[in-house]
Formats: C-alpha cells, structure tokens, sequence
C-alpha cells in the first residue's frame, strides 16, 4: 500500500522503538483507516520490525490479531526510519484497563471473554506455524469494539526454526515457561503458558510469581514441581483451566485449540460478536474520533515531515536473536540446566523490572 501520511503526537516508546499516531494525508483508499499507529525504529534496529511485518503480513485475517498496513523507509530529522503501519486501537493494553479497574484486577465474565478471544487468535497464530513468545498484557490491545487483539510480534518466530534449543529465548521472564527457562524450547505450548499467567493476572490484578528479583523468578519456574498458584476466588471451571495452562511438561500441556473446548470458555457467547471485524471504515472513524475537531485540527499536531509508504525488498525471513523485555542477547548453551540458571540469572540486562516496559504519554 502506498500512502503519503503525517507524523502526530508520541504514543509510548520502548528500548529501540517509538509509537506515534499517523493520519494519512489523503484517504486514497477503502483499506487505508483514517488513524493508524506508526512504530518506528533506526534502519539498524529494523530487523525486528520487519520480521514483524512479515508475519503479520501472514495473519492478516485473523480478527483477534492486529492490522499491519504496509512498511516504509523515510529519512526525519539526519536519521534514516524504519517506519511500520498498524491499526490504532484506541483503547490502549490490558495492562492500562487493569490499572484503572477497581482492584486492579477484572471481573471473571470479563476475563472470560477476553480469554477466549486470545484463545482463538492464539490458534491462528499456531496453525501458521508461528510462535507469539512475548504474550503478556503489554501486548494485548483493546480495540473500540470492546474485543482485545494481540500485538508486537518482534520477537515472535517460526515453531521450531532459528537457533538450536538451548541456545536463546526470547520475552519477558515472568511468563516464560519452564522448557523456555531451562532449555530454550520455545513453541507453542510456552504461548499457552504465557496465556495462563495472563489470565491468573487479570483475575488477581498481581503477576503469578511474586518474587523480589530475577534469580527468584527463574530459580521458580525451571527447578522443581512448583506452578504459579491458581486463584481461589475462581470458578471450578477457570481453576481447571489455568491448571491445563500450567502443566510443566509442554507435551501435555493442552493446546490452544485444545482450551477453546474447555467449559471455562465454550459456554461463553458474551464476546463472541466483538471477535468479528468492524464492518466498515466508517464506524471506525466515528468510533475514534466522533467529533470533528479532533487532535489534527491543531498545526503544532504534525510534524514537519511528510512520510511516504513504499514498497521495499522481502527480507529472507530471519528471527532475530533473543530478548529479555525487548533487549537481545544471545547465549551458548550450558552443559546442564542449572548451568544454564546460573549464567541467566548472572547476565546483565538493561532491564529486570517485571513492570511495563512502554512509557505511555498522554
């Protein structure tokens, strides 16, 4: 898609990337909304978002799973841009909802049905052979329809390609599972555990292991018996389903495919209409902006810089290497699992807090 478009305010930014809004300069097309979310990076951090881009270029069909509208190159301010096109989805992460709900934490009708819409995107993601490896609620949007989409795909990866098992992992410590954390595997059954502790979250308002640094945490997912405790306050059907989530041995944990059929979320029609795509540009444009003195009205919105999307050359598909919370780091496999605790918890990272990592400005 070729589209000239208008850089406005910042949204958030993360270790290498920044997310502003985007208008385009004209609605040249039907498929071209009328707001959009640019994340963009220097051309030496583009890897990540384009293999992003690649893989949403794969599962663009699938509802509960953001929109990429098209990758660009653009030189702002003596810097060259990697610049990637997404749906905007107004209504910011679970992880925002859950700090202005009551208790931060949700009620289970709605946990339900957010479950099952991740369930379901999970499953698509799957089918096509890929691996999310970063599910958590900082990547969970909320769209204006009250569904939820699954979004940052940077570190996602094809089940079973890239490095050796053993040799990296990628995500955020607390919701990696424990083959991740011992050995590198990183399939999809470590998405349905990543899926567990999100759903745990959202029902406590807490992350499933309560520990005070990061040795703590990877000492408790990958040695012994021990899982993230299920919440008591829970249905007997959502206690059976976190523990089909939290099965230490990935070969029988259950699959995404697997839970869709679980009665925690089968029995459950409430969000089932919000999983199906809006059914015309029209409602989105009322939905997120329904009032026509909207943030483009003010020139000091924009910046001086007009962007234009073009196509580019299809990188051979690569994953990159591995991330802790979005900072790569490759390792060697050590001879045995608790060789491989030591040297996790011994490596220095910009970063150990278990918190967002996205700094949102409003």
């Amino acid at each position: 898609m070729d589209m000239d478009w208008v850089r406005g305010e910042k949204l958030g930014h993360g270790s290498f990337a920044m997310v502003n809004l985007a208008v385009p300069r004209s609605q040249s097309s039907s498929q071209t909304p009328p707001l959009m979310a640019v994340k963009s990076c220097g051309v030496s951090y583009s890897s990540s978002l384009m293999n992003e881009k690649l893989i949403l270029d794969d599962l663009k069909d699938c509802p509960q799973i953001i929109s990429c509208f098209g990758g660009s190159f653009s030189f702002e301010n003596g810097e060259r841009l990697y610049n990637l096109m997404l749906e905007y989805a107004p209504g910011g992460t679970l992880a925002d909802k859950m700090k202005n709900s009551d208790n931060q934490r949700l009620p289970e009708s709605e946990v339900v049905g957010y479950t099952k819409a991740l369930l379901r995107g999970l499953l698509y993601i799957h089918k096509f052979g890929y691996v999310h490896c970063d599910l958590k609620l900082q990547n969970i949007l909320l769209c204006p329809n009250g569904g939820v989409k699954i979004a940052d795909f940077g570190l996602s990866k094809r089940a079973g390609k890239g490095s050796s098992p053993g040799c990296e992992f990628r995500g955020t410590p607390m919701y990696m599972s424990p083959e991740t954390v011992t050995g590198g595997e990183q399939g999809a059954p470590a998405d349905v555990w990543a899926l567990g502790c999100v759903v745990a979250e959202m029902l406590t308002g807490n992350p499933v292991w309560r520990c005070s640094n990061l040795a703590e945490v990877l000492m408790k997912i990958g040695v012994g018996e021990e899982v993230p405790e299920i919440p008591g306050r829970l249905s007997e059907e959502g206690k059976d389903f976190l523990g089909k989530c939290f099965v230490k041995d990935p070969s029988k944990r259950w699959t995404a495919e697997m839970l869709l059929d679980h009665p925690f979320v089968s029995d459950n029609q409430y969000f089932d209409d919000l999983a199906a795509p809006l059914k015309d540009r029209q409602e989105y444009k009322m939905t997120v902006s329904p009032s026509p003195r909207c943030p483009f009205d003010f020139p000091d919105w924009e910046s001086p810089t007009t962007c234009s999307i073009t196509s580019f050359p299809t990188p051979e598909y690569s994953p990159r290497p591995a991330l802790y919370f979005s900072n790569l780091t490759s390792m060697q496999s050590p001879s045995s699992p608790s060789d491989r605790m030591r040297e996790l918890m011994s490596h220095q990272s910009p970063c150990w807090s278990v918190s967002d990592d996205w700094i949102t400005i409003r």
